[in-house]
């Protein structure tokens, strides 16, 4: 049958896809449009398949509250590009809020247990990574919840490259907002020193203890010479033991005891932390697309 163009407008409108697929599922299905939105879902969950072997290492991450409730995501796609476009931006918007709602525990819940549009999460993904025309993956996130007397903090630079979650006991939405962004900007590894795995603590000392003996330092002071260093690596890597960004006078536990409010607890995530990227020969990348 006749494929009229206002039938690839209204597939198109419903699925997102390029002209010619919607075209193409159309005549496939005889201009059955159900049809054809099924045709494109198992088209696009093969094509999304097909990607699984690239590297997603970009993307965005984002923080959203909702009274009481809060949650910080990490969704990943292969090109920074990508991470900028309209449906990827709601595709994040679009789970975060999910994952509010539905509450998972692991990624792996995520995927199968929430429902986005009657489709689970894993499908929904890959659905919009075939539209998109990259892969793209839910690679972590935190669901969190506060009491009244507590407080949550956000905080997102470069356009959603990180961002940070925070919760605070005390109604201080200003402090809340301002430590966030401390947190983003001073990278704090651990709340504070009870927070230090023992594994990284042990390293830690044993370094330093290597270092001071090679160093022809006295044994009898090399045990006060790692008190005194390790204090220094704590102030570096726990949040409330940190120089305040805004006034390094003052650590961000004085700062937050004069604001009346202390730090529970925070997530900062940073777009591709710890994934290993894929290092292309551009040149050879573009002779192997055209054929040469």
């Amino acid at each position: 049958m006749a494929i009229t163009a206002k039938q690839v407008k209204e597939l198109r409108d419903r699925t997102g896809v390029g002209m010619m697929d919607a075209k193409k599922a159309l005549v496939e299905t005889d201009g059955d449009m159900d049809k054809a939105v099924d045709f494109l879902r198992e088209k696009g969950i093969s094509k999304a398949a097909k990607k699984a072997d690239r590297i997603a290492a970009e993307g965005l991450t984002k923080a959203v509250v909702r009274g009481n409730e809060a949650v910080i995501v990490e969704i990943n796609s292969e090109t920074d590009f990508v991470a900028r476009n309209e449906q990827f931006i709601n595709l994040i918007d679009t789970v975060a809020f999910a994952l509010i709602d539905q509450k998972p525990a692991t990624v792996e819940a995520a995927l199968t247990d929430v429902t986005i549009e009657g489709k689970d999460l894993d499908t929904y993904i890959k659905e919009k990574a075939a539209i998109i025309g990259e892969k793209i993956s839910l690679r972590r996130f935190e669901v969190v919840s506060k009491t009244d007397s507590q407080e949550f903090g956000t905080y997102s630079h470069q356009g959603g490259r990180i961002s940070v979650l925070t919760l605070i006991e005390g109604n201080n939405p200003e402090f809340a907002s301002m430590v966030s962004m401390h947190i983003g900007g001073m990278k704090p590894q651990y709340l504070n020193e009870e927070a230090v795995p023992a594994e990284v603590y042990e390293h830690e000392k044993a370094v330093l203890t290597e270092q001071s003996l090679n160093e022809g330092k006295p044994a009898a002071i090399v045990e006060k010479m790692i008190t005194g260093r390790l204090r220094k690596f704590f102030a570096e890597i726990c949040l409330v033991d940190q120089k305040y960004l805004l006034d390094d006078s003052k650590t961000v536990a004085e700062v937050a005891k004069e604001n009346n409010a202390e730090v529970k607890g925070f997530f900062r995530y940073e777009v591709g932390e710890g994934i290993e990227k894929r290092q292309n020969d551009f040149a050879s990348e573009v002779a192997s697309q055209m054929g040469k």
